[in-house]
């Protein structure tokens, strides 16, 4: 590559944190996902500012071309990314369930509790007893 797009990627790459900094300032991402991507980028950086490091990262691992050593690490990285999204949805997707299961349960013990009919029993049977 020749150094104007070394410098292109490198603008480009400090555009994208500074973008970061302020989803962290106006608190729409999380300090987790922040440091993730601010790591990204700050690699991004120095490969852009330093491109023998690219060069010599792809020889030491046997490819010859790296651009395509450069492709490899981005589709084995967003691959991981992935994963690690889906989990996250996973365990969110439980996590809901169980909440709504449990303002359901909260919702017919109110309503037998408003209908003051004395089944006592029924209440506790719906929503569990209060002593847990």
């Amino acid at each position: 590559m020749s150094a104007r797009a070394h410098l292109f990627v490198f603008l480009v790459t400090v555009g994208a944190l500074v973008f970061i900094l302020q989803l962290v300032r106006r608190r729409q991402l999380r300090a987790k996902y922040a440091m993730l991507w601010i790591s990204v980028g700050s690699v991004l950086a120095v490969l852009a500012t330093f491109p023998v490091l690219a060069n010599n990262a792809a020889r030491w691992v046997g490819v010859d071309y790296q651009p395509a050593a450069l492709l490899f690490g981005a589709v084995a990285f967003l691959f991981l990314l992935v994963v690690h999204f889906s989990w996250e949805l996973s365990r969110l997707e439980d996590r809901s369930r169980i909440v709504a299961e449990e303002l359901a349960m909260l919702q017919q013990r109110v309503l037998l509790l408003e209908a003051g009919d004395g089944r006592e029993s029924d209440i506790s049977r719906v929503g569990g007893s209060d002593d847990r």
